[in-house]
């Protein structure tokens, strides 16, 4: 069974870098997740999804919604499994982490923002230094995956479960209201599920 690794990487880290609205702050002690050496392409596996999830429901729901962005049905499902698990490794909601990669990128895993951000979360490329190794490749499926909900889940400890302001910081808007509105609008209707 797949393990969650603690890290002390970035303890001795304190600088501040910069892009555009976007920095890096040190992480809370309890997302300082290791992203490991994970540098392949390679969806989560059938055994990890069920360590997480209860039943396939979610996964044939979510595909049905997100065939139109990914038409082909093995990587549909490879990417709604991955979503799932790394979502829920790092305590998240998957429908939100849906609903960032909506916004975010469209679903194109190799979408770049004019700032640079790369990949289906958009992932600034000053998160490799601060919190992984040089050799990830952001556009890899669940290394992105593995970044964008890591520091989401350090932004939403920074400020206290606000999910405004979380995804604020995120997208380096934060006080600005269109960003998070988006990102509600879609959580709240697209990517909506309630289990049975």
């Amino acid at each position: 069974m797949y393990k969650l690794i603690c890290s002390t990487l970035l303890s001795l880290f304190t600088g501040i870098i910069h892009a555009n609205n976007l920095h890096y702050e040190t992480l809370a002690a309890n997302t300082q997740t290791a992203i490991l050496h994970e540098s392949s392409d390679q969806a989560a596996s059938y055994t990890e999804y069920a360590a997480v999830a209860d039943s396939i429901t979610w996964l044939i729901s979510m595909s049905r919604r997100l065939e139109k962005f990914i038409p082909d049905p093995i990587e549909r499902e490879e990417f709604l499994r991955t979503v799932f698990y790394e979502a829920t490794r790092a305590g998240l909601d998957p429908q939100l982490v849906l609903s960032v990669i909506q916004v975010e990128s469209g679903f194109k895993k190799y979408a770049i923002s004019h700032a640079g951000a790369r990949g289906y979360m958009q992932v600034m490329p000053f998160w490799i230094e601060a919190i992984g190794h040089r050799d990830h490749n952001l556009f890899h499926l669940r290394v992105n995956l593995r970044y964008g909900c890591t520091i989401l889940r350090h932004y939403l400890n920074k400020e206290k479960g606000d999910y405004f302001r979380a995804l604020g910081r995120y997208n380096g808007s934060l006080g600005e209201v269109t960003y998070p509105q988006l990102v509600f609008n879609k959580w709240q209707t697209t990517w909506r599920y309630t289990a049975s």
